[in-house]
C-alpha cells in the first residue's frame, strides 16, 4: 500500500476514516515511547502514558490545525503527559553550581563533544543524560536526536523561543560539566 504524508492521514481521520489512524501509530509509537521513557524511566510507566498520549492525541485530532507538523503535534502531547506524570512523582535531580556553568567556554564544549572513543563517549553521555531533569532532558534530546528546530521545541513546551535557546546553551554546559565528573570518576 503507498504511504502517504501525514497531513493526509490526519484529513482521512478527520473526515471519518479512522482506520488510518493506524499508520500514525505505526510511524510514531516507537518515538512517542521513547521521549516518554527518557523522561519517566520506567518501562511499565512509559508504556502506559504512551498509550495515552496516542488516545488524547486521536480524541483531539478535530483540533489539529496544521499549524505545525503532526510530529510536533504529537510530541508536545507526549512531553506534557510524561512532564506531568514526573512532577507527580517528584524525583530528585541533580544540581550544579551555576559558576562551573557559567566557566564552561564554547571551544571546551566543542572538545569534550567532539572527542574521545565514540562507544565511550556514548556511555558517559548517557549518564549525564540520566543526572538531568526530565525537562531538560526531553529539550536536549528534541534538539539532537529528534531534530527538531529551536522553534518546534517551542511549539512542544511551550516555552518562550529565547528560554529554549537559554536552555539549550546551559544544558550543553551541565552536560560538559557532568561528562568531565563522569571521566574523572572512571580515571580514579
Amino acid at each position: 500500500m503507498e504511504l502517504y504524508s501525514d497531513t493526509y492521514y490526519v484529513r482521512q481521520i478527520q473526515a471519518g476514516n479512522t482506520a488510518c489512524y493506524a499508520r500514525l501509530l505505526d510511524k510514531y509509537s516507537r518515538p512517542v515511547y521513547a521521549l516518554v521513557f527518557r523522561l519517566v524511566r520506567n518501562r511499565e510507566d512509559a508504556e502506559e502514558l504512551a498509550q495515552d498520549v496516542f488516545v488524547k492525541a486521536f480524541r483531539s485530532l478535530n483540533t489539529f490545525k496544521g499549524e505545525s507538523s503532526f510530529s510536533t503535534w504529537i510530541y508536545k502531547i507526549a512531553y506534557h503527559t510524561a512532564i506531568s506524570e514526573t512532577r507527580k512523582k517528584k524525583h530528585e535531580f541533580l544540581a550544579i553550581d551555576e559558576a562551573l556553568i557559567a566557566d564552561v567556554s564554547e571551544e571546551k564544549l566543542a572538545e569534550t563533544f567532539g572527542t574521545n572513543d565514540e562507544n565511550e563517549q556514548i556511555n558517559r553521555l548517557e549518564k549525564a543524560l540520566a543526572k538531568l531533569s526530565p525537562d531538560e532532558q526531553a529539550i536536549i534530546l528534541f534538539f539532537y536526536t529528534e531534530e527538531k528546530s529551536v522553534e518546534e521545541i517551542t511549539a512542544i513546551t511551550g516555552l518562550s523561543l529565547s528560554n529554549v535557546k537559554t536552555r539549550l546553551h546551559r544544558i550543553r554546559k551541565k552536560l560538559f560539566v557532568l561528562l568531565n565528573e563522569i571521566e574523572e570518576q572512571e580515571n580514579e
